[in-house]
């Protein structure tokens, strides 16, 4: 691990400033639109924006990548970012930050699959999955982090504003000056998502009912804490305390998906969500219960998130996993789209009890539906299955094809030692191959 820092501290410090600005921002214009008597409504499009900028330039980065360089896409994107959080708190109009919204998340996705291109450059196959865990824990450690600096300044002025401003235009100045050289970048066509869906019918429902809970989690929790009269330290830790439950929770939730069938696990996970989402909308919304509640819905939606991924790759050969990540991508951030917009009508019919009744709602869904495949076809045994990989939601479709083909080279070189699993003494277990057959 700390050979791994050492040859990519540049990029990884450049990311958790850059994750400390996205964090702050996300949050703070949840309290912001509060303050400016925004309705649920106009809050939702809102935030469902950011989603509509992510998948575009998940989409369109690669390309753009191809043409004219990281380096370029980098910095222009970077400065499109810094630019346009001085803007929020400038044009307090709905229409105008529902614009805003769509260019500050078209540039984070371009700015992921630029940073994660370089670092599976700069990696080797042997330490590519201790650089992609520290890649993760970076990420959401810049986004609890950054619920800490909403105590700075009055939400209602320019200086938070400015902080994440600052803090993002800083990110890329070691990025810059210290990356190794830019590596190739080579686009892959995605896969059909008809033949994505026949691999995995699971996987694809699944990623797309994840891609609401992810809408809740990362952009109407602050809404949601806002309107439930929460202070701003408080809106804060609430945010705060989703992000840690999906970081401490994600490694025991991975270790125990490579010993049993995944579908078993899913649907865990989705029942011990829903059960605490169904206590936020029976319990009053008091400071204790609503951190409780928010640890424990992060701690399971975010492992639903690599679970599902991981057990698509069981059905899928790996030399197709590449072009499926992008399928599934996509699927995702069209429930990204729609959970927001789906909550604020919820939250104007009822009130802020609607956002945990909207998410217990996927979570059974998810559940339900995770129970009805399991009738119709068994699980692969688990010599045929390929190891877990924590991924965070932010991740690319470029950071989840290299945690799969990190994956598949553990597996290889499993299968050459004729293992079976861990042996005594090894820092690391061997992962057993991925089988191409459904």
């Amino acid at each position: 691990m700390f050979k791994v820092l050492a040859s990519a501290w540049a990029l990884f410090l450049g990311m958790l400033l850059l994750m400390i600005g996205n964090g702050m921002q996300g949050t703070l214009l949840g309290i912001r639109g509060e303050i400016e008597a925004f309705s649920t409504v106009e809050m939702s499009i809102v935030m469902s924006a950011y989603f509509v900028g992510f998948l575009g330039g998940s989409r369109l980065a690669p390309e753009m990548i191809r043409r004219v360089g990281h380096v370029r896409v980098f910095a222009a994107l970077g400065s499109l970012i810094s630019a346009v959080l001085i803007l929020f708190p400038s044009v307090t109009e709905p229409w105008a930050w529902i614009a805003l919204r769509v260019i500050i998340g078209f540039g984070f996705a371009g700015v992921y699959v630029t940073a994660e291109s370089w670092l599976n450059n700069a990696t080797t196959t042997e330490n590519r999955g201790q650089a992609l865990s520290l890649y993760m824990i970076v990420q959401t450690g810049g986004m609890v982090a950054a619920q800490g600096f909403l105590s700075l300044g009055d939400p209602a002025g320019f200086i938070l504003f400015i902080v994440p401003s600052v803090l993002v235009s800083i990110s890329f100045a070691p990025i810059l000056l210290s990356i190794a050289p830019t590596p190739p970048f080579d686009t892959t066509k995605p896969m059909n998502l008809v033949e994505l869906y026949r691999s995995s019918p699971t996987g694809c429902v699944g990623m797309f009912l994840s891609g609401g809970m992810m809408a809740a989690q990362f952009g109407m929790s602050a809404v949601y804490a806002a309107q439930a009269g929460l202070s701003v330290a408080e809106v804060g830790s609430f945010v705060g305390a989703i992000f840690l439950g999906g970081l401490i929770l994600q490694y025991p939730v991975g270790w125990i998906s490579d010993r049993m069938d995944r579908r078993v696990l899913i649907l865990g996970c989705s029942v011990i969500g829903a059960l605490a989402c169904t206590a936020g909308v029976l319990l009053s919304p008091t400071v204790p219960v609503v951190l409780t509640i928010g640890f424990i819905m992060g701690g399971m939606i975010n492992p639903l998130y690599s679970l599902l991924i991981a057990y698509t790759a069981d059905y899928l050969d790996y030399s197709d996993m590449a072009a499926a990540s992008g399928g599934l991508i996509f699927i995702n951030g069209l429930g990204a789209i729609a959970g927001p917009l789906a909550i604020g009508a919820l939250m104007t019919a009822i009130g802020p009890q609607g956002y945990w009744l909207f998410v217990a709602f996927l979570m059974v869904a998810l559940a339900g539906y995770s129970a009805y495949r399991m009738t119709r076809r068994a699980a692969p045994s688990a010599d045929e299955t390929g190891a877990y990989v924590p991924f965070s939601p932010n991740l690319s479709s470029v950071g989840v094809a290299a945690g799969q083909e990190w994956s598949e080279a553990q597996s290889d070189d499993a299968e050459d030692a004729g293992d079976n699993g861990w042996d005594e003494g090894e820092d690391e277990p061997d992962i057993l191959p991925t089988s191409g057959s459904a």
